[in-house]
């Protein structure tokens, strides 16, 4: 046991991390939620659902800064402060990476939305539930097996945004005859299936902490 796990025992429960990390889960939750929406929505209404995303980005990235000048300042801290840089990093990663897929559609103008983008902004969503519920759970530190089922699930869903990714990135090539819509649709694509890497490097980061804490 680390020398910060034993003044775990001895300090009043964390009142400054834990709040940062639920505050960006439940924005990043918020922002998945947002990105689905847009590409769900009718063309004429997609823009005011871009602008919330960046919106959601913009406070998740505050977040991240926050925690780290906290992480600055306090010396004892939940669990392994490189910890909780990472997991504060790799969640923003994700953040970024969504705002990456929405930016590349507002600004290319696409106007068509395939099923393909759908589906990975539909897995991204589920992906960020999950890192939510497991966060959640790093709080007490007692359903360390739900940490690692929804980690496990997470690994599952970003190998099924591969293959969604790779299947839509075949029938571009194949039936799409416009140059520059291949490159728009690639360049979105690529953006979602990021995010996807992404969240698994978030669940790689609660299986980390999970283990030193078993």
């Amino acid at each position: 046991m680390s020398i910060n796990s034993i003044f775990q025992f001895l300090v009043p429960k964390d009142k400054k991390f834990f709040p940062l990390f639920e505050q960006a889960t439940q924005n990043l939750v918020h922002l998945a939620e947002t990105l689905h929406e847009a590409v769900n929505a009718p063309k004429n209404k997609r823009d005011e659902y871009f602008t919330k995303v960046e919106e959601l980005e913009g406070i998740i990235e505050g977040i991240a800064h926050r925690t780290n000048l906290e992480l600055s300042k306090n010396f004892i801290t939940p669990f392994d402060r490189e910890d909780i840089y990472s997991l504060i990093t790799a969640i923003d990663d994700v953040a970024d990476y969504m705002y990456g897929a929405a930016s590349r559609m507002r600004l290319y103008q696409v106007e068509k939305i395939t099923k393909s983008i759908r589906k990975m902004t539909e897995i991204n969503l589920e992906a960020c539930q999950l890192i939510q519920g497991a966060v959640a759970d790093l709080k007490d530190m007692k359903n360390l097996k739900g940490i690692a089922d929804a980690c496990k699930k997470i690994n599952k869903l970003e190998n099924k945004s591969d293959s969604v990714f790779d299947k839509a990135v075949a029938d571009i090539f194949e039936n799409e005859t416009d140059a520059i819509n291949v490159i728009k649709y690639k360049e979105v694509l690529a953006a979602l299936e990021s995010a996807s890497d992404k969240c698994k490097g978030v669940a790689n980061v609660l299986e980390s902490i999970a283990v030193k804490h078993s």
